[in-house]
């Protein structure tokens, strides 16, 4: 009552004011006598307050009716469409997106569809300016009569679906008053349309309104639509098709051809029928088209199936370019081109799954009747998985619950659940409690592995981790490891520059090294991995080769440890490196892309390049707002670089070398040079192998994804063993490709001045058990 009196005072105020003003304007006397003058009075009181509701309604007049779309919203409507993800060759290898939709033009919208649309939607389109008095009408009498229908308009639903003027946030005051929100709703929804229609040719709205529309199945628009449930462009769709997915937009859910088939059918043969009706086809072929089965391609865009180790990277990578240049991929239907090589890429895959599933069974082998998480003294770290568990999300959510009532939080972990796990074999449906599923996948080893062109740092391969779905965490750029004697090369190239030479040579004897940490000072006496000194006078050449921790460590201390670091500096490596003798033998975190990023400019004869993920960014038009601009910068001389370049072939040729290995795999019969170092941390916690050609570089990590869980002994749990195998059987499908001869080749010849020797007589090879810091006293990571 209280409602109806308000409107009813309203009224009564404003038709007294329009009545004055009809007097002031129209020189009618005050007083009006006839019928007609009465009847001029009444209209223009209506209608002079219909407009003025209006205003109000437009303008949100005292915050009643909530905002409506701005002049400038309409002229510049955000329909939010996926960015597409390409390949070097072209091919399109993922998107991003909160809503999957890709934007076509009118052109690209087949008749089939615009009649099936007008059809099924708004058969008078082209004849109204954006509101359809009659449908309206029909529509209003459907709801006294218990038979609701809608009577929007296509230009109204493009408002609706655009401007999303049903939300909470679009609400004025007068919409919590219960009845008044559906009339407010629908008058900013005609007012809209007007203006709309006076913005936009009919064929816009429609191209808008079919860009925008929810198909259901995460398909925003007509082109995933299409091709999500039948795997081709609209261009293509069939009539049946088209009648099928313009009558999925009165319910996507209830009428989905993948949930609900028999609803799907029964409502594309409504549409059908209304195409007859208004003469789209004809009798024969509706008869023929409504006894045609569904027949879906569906090729549903699953998020976990298109997220990528490389995709999250690029996501990664372009985080601070989308903040400065303003564009959001996921958002604003670029198209972002990349430098991976989908050939190669498979080639890495295909390596990978076959060598970590070989190597883990190893591993349950290798740890039968025993955890495999174990201290530095190899004993068994009690509460392990409890610990890990106090770090998850799901134990603070139920010590909340519990008042930090820390047993019963994690006795909540341990009750069983079904979950589905990562196994090499298949994936298992399962019963584990959350504590179960901790325990099951620290028993299981992880990979990185990154390719790179040399040349100008274009990344052509990269694996994160065994399984995306499973393991998020990028073991590429994301993870921080201890890399062992790869940091060897740094060691020797700040050697080579204060003017050693491959030639010189070293005693393999024990070293002391004083130095102060912390203000303490300290003694550091480093082993050799195999804890034998060979009393050798050895070449630097042969010393490299063979991973000898003493001789490292002797050049370390003769050029300082400072100078290592700024040589692992100036080679990319931005991780911290911390000020210590250790350093030599890899003591400091570092990523996998760092190192062979660095290793590429040995490679490419002391020219480094960054790393390079994305050569181009567009617009959905083609137009270019970012290009990769190629900038080397030469960071060792000639000379030196190919020393080194020398000293990581050696691997191969000299006596004992670390990278014998790779002569047991199909590599050399292609014209092909090849050269590599490996590594391993302490405790064999994480191996790693880098290999270059002169045209790719390609680095691998192996370890668990706890440093406190790995191999035991150095003839399981070395680099050599567990990281240069994936290299191998790597490089050897890609040799073998006829498709990527392109990435043969050999080493240029050495620079006209080479003043240092660098072909050295090399002594027997001493057996040894490692290549690394490995029992050097370096305490791993935890």
């Amino acid at each position: 009552m209280k409602t109806y009196r308000f409107f009813k005072r309203v009224w009564s105020y404003a038709s007294n004011f329009f009545k004055k003003l009809i007097f002031l304007f129209t020189g009618m006397p005050r007083q009006a006598t006839h019928l007609w003058e009465k009847l001029v009075v009444r209209l223009a009181q209506s209608l002079l307050f219909i407009l003025l509701i209006v205003i109000s309604i437009d303008f949100n007049l005292f915050n009643l009716f909530g905002p409506s779309p701005r002049l400038f919203d309409l002229q510049n409507p955000q329909n939010n469409a996926a960015s597409v993800l390409y390949a070097a060759d072209g091919s399109m290898i993922g998107r991003y997106y909160h809503e999957n939709r890709s934007p076509v033009t009118f052109d690209q919208l087949p008749p089939v569809v615009i009649n099936a649309l007008l059809s099924a939607e708004d058969i008078r389109f082209y004849h109204h300016h954006g509101i359809d008095v009659k449908a309206t009408t029909a529509a209003i009498f459907s709801v006294f009569k218990g038979d609701r229908r809608g009577g929007s308009t296509i230009t109204q639903q493009l408002i609706k679906n655009l401007y999303k003027t049903r939300t909470g946030d679009q609400k004025g005051l007068l919409q919590k008053i219960p009845g008044i929100d559906i009339i407010v709703f629908k008058a900013k929804e005609y007012i809209s349309s007007i203006k709309l229609e006076t913005l936009y040719t009919k064929n816009e709205i429609l191209t808008l309104y079919l860009n925008t529309v929810d198909f259901g199945s995460q398909s925003f628009g007509i082109k995933a639509a299409s091709n999500t449930f039948f795997n081709k462009p609209p261009e293509e769709l069939m009539i049946q098709e088209a009648a099928l997915l313009t009558g999925l937009l009165k319910a996507p859910s209830y009428y989905s051809p993948v949930s609900n088939p028999d609803h799907a059918l029964r409502r594309r043969n409504d549409v059908l029928t209304q195409m007859l009706r208004y003469e789209y086809i004809n009798k024969q072929q509706y008869d023929f088209l409504t006894r045609l089965p569904l027949s879906l391609k569906f090729n549903h865009y699953k998020e976990e199936e298109e997220a990528t180790y490389f995709k999250s990277a690029v996501a990664r990578e372009l985080k601070t370019w989308c903040m400065s240049s303003g564009y959001d991929i996921y958002r604003d239907g670029l198209k972002i081109y990349t430098t991976l090589d989908p050939v190669i890429q498979e080639h890495a895959g295909m390596a990978m799954k076959k060598h970590m599933k070989s190597l883990q069974n190893k591993f349950y082998q290798h740890w039968q009747g025993r955890e495999p998480w174990v201290d530095a003294n190899g004993r068994t770290i009690n509460d392990f998985i409890e610990n890990l568990g106090r770090q998850t999300p799901a134990y603070k959510s139920w010590l909340n619950h519990y008042a930090n009532n820390g047993d019963s939080a994690l006795k909540a972990l341990s009750i069983p659940h079904k979950m589905t796990v990562f196994s090499w074999e298949q994936e298992i449906d399962t019963l584990l409690s959350s504590l179960d599923s901790i325990a099951w996948y620290a028993h299981i080893l992880n990979t990185g592995l990154v390719s790179i062109d040399p040349s100008n740092g274009y990344v052509k391969a990269w694996i994160g981790g065994n399984d995306y779905r499973y393991f998020k965490y990028d073991h590429v750029n994301q993870a921080r490891r201890q890399p062992g004697s790869l940091f060897k090369a740094f060691v020797y190239a700040a050697a080579f520059e204060q003017g050693m030479g491959p030639c010189d040579r070293r005693v393999d004897q024990p070293i002391r090294i004083k130095y102060t940490e912390n203000g303490e000072e300290k003694i550091w006496t480093p082993k050799n991995a195999n804890w034998v000194f060979t009393g050798i006078n050895l070449s630097l050449k042969s010393a490299f080769a063979r991973s000898v921790n003493s001789v490292a460590v002797q050049l370390t201390k003769e050029v300082g440890w400072d100078k290592v670091i700024e040589m692992a500096q100036r080679f990319g490596i931005t991780s911290p490196l911390l000020n210590l003798p250790s350093i030599a033998l890899g003591s400091s975190e570092v990523t996998l892309l760092e190192m062979v990023n660095a290793y590429a400019a040995l490679a490419n004869r002391g020219e480094f390049n960054d790393a390079v993920l994305v050569t181009k960014i567009t617009t959905h038009d083609d137009k270019i707002i970012y290009m990769h601009q190629h900038r080397p910068r030469k960071i060792l001389n000639a000379e030196n670089s190919f020393l080194m370049e020398n000293m990581l072939r050696s691997g191969l040729s000299e006596p004992g070398g670390t990278t014998q290995g790779l002569w047991s795999f199909d590599l050399f019969r292609y014209d092909t040079d090849f050269g590599g170092k490996t590594g391993t941390s302490s405790n064999f916690a994480d191996g790693w192998f880098v290999g270059i050609t002169p045209r790719l570089v390609t680095g691998v990590w192996v370890g668990g994804e706890y440093p406190s869980v790995h191999f035991r002994t150095s003839q399981t749990g070395e680099g050599l063993r567990t990281a240069l195998p994936l290299f191998g059987l790597f490089m050897e499908r890609v040799m073998q490709d006829e498709n990527l001869k392109l990435f043969r080749g050999r080493f240029p010849s050495p620079p006209a001045k080479v003043t240092k020797p660098y072909q050295c007589s090399s002594p027997a090879y001493v057996p040894r058990d490692a290549d690394s810091i490995a029992n050097s006293g370096i305490a791993p990571a935890q």
